[in-house]
């Protein structure tokens, strides 16, 4: 058997497949891992993000209640024990206020943030005030005012608790208590119970407000008699001398703004104000450093060490061996049954038959096809054998003057030359049906000329034969067939039934519609050996014997001309009856 080249066997393109889908999934399995890794790495530095924003805070809270940093050292220790980082405060100039560890000089290096609670960093803290809330200095109210506002809270929740609205008191960094609603108020339960009432500012807060009103006025520069009025929601609105007699501190309209120009430009001049106010009561300024307690680093870094990455390499690089193992043993495991049939094809025995897979049953087609393609070389061998011997003994007795050469001899010759022809027309047409080939031309046929052609044919054959052949059609019935084929048929049918029924019987060719059928009473089919009529070379008498003489390929080649037409033949018998075999057309 001649081997199939390495670049087009089954086995190479079996197993370069295999080994180039074990790569793409270890490269899938890589970048997920990588994936994998690269988001954990993003959850570690938006954790270490977390935890600056969460020291940034820490200093401001502490920077918007103390004058000074001297009672923050503590504090900044511990923090920075507890996340593993080194936390430095530095003046503006890069003097160092407080810092909890040893490490490299950061002196050029970029602060974290700037820790200022009269100046947030917005981006930090995601708000819209720049001055932070905890940052209260003369508003802070004292204990007595603290006690009075608490006792009006608490009327205030009493009264929305008895009408259904569930609440609690929080107190602002200032110490004023406000109440905040638990539940949803639909019946307007808050003003019902004069919660507004308490909003006004205490003597403490007027103090405060009116300085800081003057200090809005003064940066304003109004010298027309206008008075600068903040409301404790530190909202300025500049009025004039008869608007200020007229008007409490903490109730003025928005309409009543003498100058709206003015007014706009008092909320610049009030935050400015505010800082100024509110200066002394904070920490100063301070540039915040969060870094890396060896290298100094403001960010957290994550790298691999070298034993890392080798042994990365090598899990990947045994894992992609172990599939390409894997993936080689499993391919010569299903290419083994093709190749005990690759190699068998060629010899003469069977192929090997294991299992019930694919492969089994391919093997099971050829062997088959092989038992076939010998019993047609053995039929085909065998019918021409015959004629052939026959043909060469005659002209053998008449060249040894053993047999007269006359017209006798010469119609013997005649009858196995013409035994020879038909059994090679059957042949070619077997031939063109196998390869494709076989075409039919339609045409529309009376199917009455079709059955007085072919009995008239066989007539003198079943007189010979002692056979009475009848024909019977009813109406004028028209078909689209090949005449041609559709005669071969017809002929092979009743040529068939003449061979099978003996002297005294009868043969019947009926048509009605688009359906033939010839009908004879020979000896008929044993009900086994029925769904074979239409097999190649089959017979029901297996001595080839002149009287059912043939060459067994009549129906096969009836069967096929019968498809092509796109129609159907069958056959229906009784043993010791007769049979009967009907075509039906479209």
């Amino acid at each position: 058997m001649n081997r199939v080249p390495w670049r087009h066997s089954l086995v190479t393109r079996l197993l370069a497949t295999s080994v180039l889908i074990a790569v793409a999934a270890i490269a899938a399995t890589a970048w997920l891992a990588t994936r994998t890794a690269t988001r954990a790495i993003t959850q570690e530095q938006g954790r270490s993000l977390t935890d600056d924003k969460g020291v940034y805070d820490m200093l401001v809270a502490y920077a918007a209640g103390h004058p000074d940093w001297s009672g923050a050292p503590e504090p900044i220790r511990q923090r920075a024990a507890k996340l593993g980082r080194r936390i430095t405060l530095m003046t503006e100039d890069r003097q160092v206020i407080i810092d909890s560890g040893p490490g490299p000089s950061l002196r050029t290096a970029r602060p974290s943030a700037v820790v200022d609670p009269l100046g947030l960093d917005l981006g930090l803290t995601g708000g819209t005030d720049r001055i932070d809330a905890r940052a209260v200095g003369p508003y802070l109210l004292p204990a007595a005012e603290r006690a009075a506002l608490r006792g009006g809270a608490r009327k205030t929740l009493a009264c929305l608790t008895e009408l259904g609205v569930s609440g609690r008191i929080v107190d602002t960094p200032s110490g004023r208590p406000t109440i905040e609603l638990t539940s949803t108020d639909t019946q307007g339960a808050m003003i019902r119970c004069g919660a507004g009432r308490d909003e006004n500012p205490t003597a403490t807060e007027q103090r405060a407000l009116r300085a800081l009103g003057a200090m809005t006025a003064g940066c304003l520069g109004r010298r027309d008699g206008t008075t600068v009025v903040v409301t404790p929601q530190f909202r300025a609105y500049v009025l004039s001398a008869k608007q200020a007699a007229d008007r409490r501190v903490a109730a003025i309209p928005a309409e009543q703004i003498a100058d709206p120009a003015t007014s706009a430009r008092a909320g610049s001049c009030l935050e400015k104000s505010r800082r100024t106010q509110l200066q002394p009561y904070v920490a100063p300024p301070a540039l915040l450093f969060v870094t890396d307690p060896d290298t100094g680093a403001d960010r957290t870094t994550f790298t691999l060490t070298r034993g890392n990455t080798i042994r990365i390499v090598t899990v990947t690089g045994a894992v992609l061996l172990a599939t390409i193992v894997v993936t080689v043993l499993a391919g010569r495991r299903l290419v083994r049954p093709l190749r005990a049939l690759a190699e068998t094809a060629g010899g003469p025995g069977p192929a090997a038959v294991t299992g019930r897979d694919e492969i089994a049953h391919l093997a099971r087609a050829l062997n088959a096809s092989a038992r076939q393609r010998r019993a047609m070389v053995s039929d085909v061998a065998h019918e021409l054998r015959t004629p052939l011997t026959n043909i060469r003994s005659w002209l053998e007795a008449a060249q040894d003057d053993l047999a007269p050469t006359d017209d006798q001899l010469v119609a013997l010759l005649h009858e196995e030359a013409m035994l020879l022809q038909h059994l090679i027309e059957d042949l070619a047409d077997l031939a063109a049906v196998d390869a494709g080939t076989l075409r039919v031309h339609l045409e529309p046929l009376p199917v009455r000329d079709l059955v007085d052609q072919v009995t008239d044919v066989h007539r003198g054959t079943a007189q010979t034969a002692g056979v009475r052949l009848e024909a019977h059609v009813s109406g004028d019935p028209i078909v689209s067939a090949d005449p041609v084929r559709l005669r071969q048929v017809i002929g092979n049918l009743v040529s068939n039934a003449l061979r099978h029924t003996p002297p005294g019987g009868v043969v019947t060719v009926s048509a009605h519609e688009h359906i033939i059928e010839v009908r004879d009473t020979g000896a008929g089919i044993s009900e086994e050996n029925l769904p074979k009529v239409f097999d190649r070379f089959w017979r029901a008498d297996e001595s080839r014997g002149r009287a059912t003489g043939g060459t067994g390929l009549g129906l096969a080649i009836s069967r096929q001309l019968v498809e092509a037409h796109g129609g159907t033949i069958s056959a229906a018998s009784t043993l010791g009856r007769g049979s009967v075999f009907t075509v039906r057309l479209p």
